[in-house]
This record gives C-alpha cells, structure tokens and sequence, in this order.
C-alpha cells in the first residue's frame, strides 16, 4: 500500500460505517427521479456536505451504486437520484420498510470560508443534492448569506414555488424557487433550457454571471463558489470562477467500483505543489478546487 493509500485508510478509520438502512420514505418524481429517506444513524451522525454514500441496490447486483447526501436528519439520510441503470431502478423499487445496505459517509466535504460569508451554490440535476445539504449547514451561523442556483434539463424534483425572498441582480421574471430552501429563508433560484415558467430559460453559469456582474468589488470579494452536477458544467463553473477572481470548490461525479479508495478506478488529473498527480474522486474528493482540477 503507498503512503498516499495508508493516509486515506487512516483518516477513514473510525468514520466509515457499514449498516442496514431501513427505507422509511419514498418519493417519486418525474424524470424518473426519487427521493428516498433511510434510516442510518451511524451514517447520519458523521455524514459532512459533500460527502455520500455507496448504497447495495438489490441482493442480486454485487456493485455498490454511489449516492450524494442531501439531507440528515438524527437517525436518517435523503438521497436523491435518477433512475440511470438496472441498478437505480432496482433501489427505487424498494418499499418503505425494505433493508438496503448503507456504507458511508465517504469523502471530503466542503470547506467553506468564513472570510467569504456570501456562498454562491450552484447544483445541476443530481448535482442538487450536495448544495441542499450545503445549505443546511451554512443556515445554522447567521453570518453566512448563501444563495442557490439550481438547474435542471428535466422537471424539478420538488414542486415550482414562486420565492418571497428577493435577489438583487437578478432579472425579477426569473422568481421561482426550490421550497425547501424557502423555508430555510436561503433565496434560490432555477433555470433551464425546457421554458417552465419563473426560471431563467438558459444555464446555471448565465444566471450565476447575471448575479455576479451585478456586484461591487467589495462584495465580489465577500462571495465563495461551491457547485457539483455534471463535468461540462462543473467546468463552466470553473471557468466562470476564475473570470471573478473567486474562489472555487467542485463536487466531481464519477463512475466508482469500491468507493474507498482501492481500486483507484475513478481518478482524475489534478495539480499539486509537487506537479500534476492523479487522485481519487471517492476519497481525495470527491471536493477539489476547481483551480487545481485539470479539465480535458
């Protein structure tokens, strides 16, 4: 084992758990997307934002699928995902009250900068996960002032609210919102290329750049960007980062077979003070900054 392997065993040990999670709820929304809530106490209690969990399907797939955290609660998890594979589409078969395997939480979580209060989240389709359960815990310092920016190029998996919570810079026929983050007094605000009504018809980054032009130097240098969705959009993000002179965090997606670092099956290029290095999304990740991430 190298060093490298030996250092993620070690900061792994302890906080890495295997248990049975009951499903307690099952939502089903369309575009064969679902929300499920498991019962998972020992994974709830360490689970960070960012990190996820790689969950068995069904008694007859040997291959774990991995899932990113958007909510705990004190003895549950909510996953949220699209029906992509046999494999997903087994796991949203699954009835309250069936026994799925959990194991997790896995992975580095966000680092958000308390120089930086104002967090910009930005989430695309099963992207949206990690910035809800990102919300959740900047909500609980009154000093952080995040705002999502949620797309999707299928229907929302949660239903259109028009947002009471204003967002200058902002064009104001841009107004609907996700509910829960509503609730949680976060504005947000969704786009996509579809047309539905109160979203901004285009993508994360024209809306993000709509927003970020509209500030001062002052507050451009209050505002921090945490994103994760699919690579070509992480990479916009990137881009549009760096444009601003802002700093970065991107949750990767990629294909894992163990999920803990030893098969070294879902690396990606990154740079680092010794030179470019490949690292592995499930345990050196799957948070990286954007500025050190080599994109092809």
């Amino acid at each position: 084992m190298t060093n490298a392997a030996q250092k993620a065993a070690q900061r792994n040990r302890g906080t890495l758990f295997v248990e049975d999670g009951e499903i307690l709820s099952v939502e089903a929304w369309p575009g064969g997307q679902f929300i499920q809530r498991i019962r998972a106490p020992r994974c709830a209690a360490s689970a960070t934002a960012g990190s996820f969990v790689h969950i068995s399907c069904d008694e007859s797939l040997p291959m774990r699928r991995p899932l990113s955290i958007m909510r705990v609660g004190d003895d549950w998890i909510d996953i949220l995902y699209k029906t992509e594979g046999i494999g997903l589409k087994l796991l949203s078969q699954k009835q309250r009250g069936e026994i799925v395997s959990v194991l997790g939480p896995i992975g580095m979580a966000f680092e958000p900068d308390p120089q930086r209060p104002n967090a910009l989240l930005i989430g695309g389709g099963v992207g949206i996960p990690p910035m809800v359960f990102l919300a959740d815990v900047l909500r609980e310092s009154p000093e952080w002032r995040p705002l999502a920016i949620l797309g999707s190029e299928i229907p929302f998996p949660f239903t259109l609210q028009k947002s009471a919570l204003a967002v200058s810079g902002v064009d104001s026929e841009v107004y609907n919102a996700m509910p829960l983050l509503e609730e949680w007094e976060i504005p947000s605000r969704l786009t996509s290329l579809q047309g539905y009504d109160g979203c901004l018809k285009g993508y994360v980054t024209d809306l993000a750049d709509q927003w970020l032009s509209s500030l001062s130097a002052v507050e451009l240098a209050r505002v921090s960007v945490f994103t994760c969705g699919p690579t070509s959009m992480l990479k916009a993000v990137a881009d549009l980062a760096a444009r601003y002179e802002l700093p970065c965090q991107v949750s990767l997606e990629e294909f894992m077979a163990c999920a803990v670092g030893g098969c070294a099956g879902c690396t990606v290029l990154v740079n680092t003070p010794d030179g470019q290095a490949m690292k592995r999304v499930c345990v050196d990740g799957p948070v990286f900054d954007a500025s050190t991430v080599v994109w092809e």
